[in-house]
């Protein structure tokens, strides 16, 4: 799709100017088709055991070229870095969950977590 007037890309025309000159926010169908182009790239990246792509680029660049391509093409730039970054973001607290659970921690139910709250304002 192409989010600059200069990248190439699909048929579609990415983001238009609105009458006050600010950017229309992407459809329904241009989300579908970035959140698709995202989820490829993520898979090959789980393929080829890569979590942060901003820090892993080149390794990234050259494995995934083209779900790379398709990612930044169907997705606005502000969306990619967003995307890289809580992938990264999910990663750290799966691990930290997984780091806790072997060590014993629990989940605390939400009930006790109000008490305690309630009991440490007060």
């Amino acid at each position: 799709m192409g989010w600059l007037p200069f990248s190439g890309g699909s048929s579609n025309q990415g983001p238009r100017p609105s009458s006050d000159g600010a950017f229309e926010a992407p459809g329904r169908d241009q989300r579908a088709h970035c959140w698709e182009a995202r989820d490829e790239y993520f898979r090959c990246l789980d393929r080829h055991d890569i979590i942060d792509s901003i820090q892993d680029g080149k390794k990234a660049a050259a494995t995934c070229s083209k779900e790379t391509l398709a990612f930044e093409q169907n997705c606005a730039t502000s969306w990619v870095k967003y995307f890289k970054q809580r992938r990264v973001a999910d990663a750290k607290k799966a691990a930290t969950l997984r780091q806790l659970e072997a060590e014993g921690a629990g989940q605390i139910p939400a009930a006790e977590m109000e008490r305690n709250k309630r009991a440490s304002v007060a």
